[in-house]
């Protein structure tokens, strides 16, 4: 089923990729990964335009209950679990971001580190 104003697959893993490349993380190495994220992210698209369309339904009634969660409910907080974490390693998200500008080695001993350091003391 198609949905207006959905992006495709395609398009999700285009975007994907060239968000990547603007932060300098893209490698075809994680193809496989983006292939996937994509796929997630198309799925948790049609499944909040479903969950728009029912009214924002939370609870459904059952034989044996009151009600329970709805199950597209279910099925958008455990995309979002899982979208968060291949957004992680893919670094399409600030914690990423900030991890990897972390675990960045400088070395000591170059004087453009030093020159930086002394810049960012208010040093000239």
């Amino acid at each position: 089923m198609a949905y207006k104003n959905i992006a495709t697959k395609d398009t999700i893993k285009r975007r994907t990729i060239s968000y990547m490349k603007e932060l300098n993380t893209y490698k075809k190495q994680y193809n496989q990964l983006i292939e996937v994220y994509a796929d997630l992210l198309l799925q948790y698209y049609i499944l909040t335009k479903q969950f728009e369309d029912s009214g924002y339904e939370v609870v459904i009634a059952t034989e044996k209950s009151d009600g329970k969660k709805s199950p597209i409910l279910a099925s958008l907080e455990n995309l979002r679990k899982d979208i968060g974490t291949y957004s992680d390693r893919l670094m399409l998200n600030a914690k990423a971001n900030k991890d990897s500008e972390i675990n960045l080695k400088t070395n000591p001993d170059d004087p453009f580190n030093n020159l930086f350091n002394n810049l960012k003391n208010g040093g000239g």
